[in-house]
């Protein structure tokens, strides 16, 4: 179960909370599934903002609800729909089918990433 010490941010109508764990991508999803929520999706500025203010406490860099779909270069919301709303860093996505998962940077910008990595766990209710 996630223990949250104060890490949660609210953005509208969804909670934001981190259990300050790192993880790769299916452990990071699996223990917000099982909280009852989902890995964080930012899908406008002020829930990336939100997600952001729990990823510059940790100073860490977290994996988001993001993820690489058939199409090489073309990412998705893990509920298979496409996204609303993005913030790449300059340059990103660069993996080219090599890396299917989405990290936030600790500057608020997305880079797509190997999902075996550890990263910190930030979970949307």
């Amino acid at each position: 179960v996630l223990v949250f010490n104060g890490k949660i941010r609210k953005a509208g109508q969804k909670i934001f909370a981190s259990n300050g764990k790192q993880v790769d991508f299916a452990s990071a999803l699996g223990s917000c599934e099982e909280a009852g929520g989902t890995l964080a999706t930012p899908r406008n500025e002020e829930e990336n903002k939100a997600i952001l203010d729990i990823v510059k406490q940790y100073n860490r860099y977290a994996y988001l609800g993001i993820k690489e779909g058939e199409t090489s270069g073309q990412f998705k919301y893990i509920n298979g729909m496409p996204l609303n709303y993005t913030k790449w860093h300059r340059y990103e996505p660069n993996g080219r089918g090599r890396e299917k998962c989405v990290e936030m940077y600790t500057d608020g910008s997305w880079n797509d990433k190997r999902c075996n990595l550890y990263r910190l766990t930030i979970c949307e209710f």
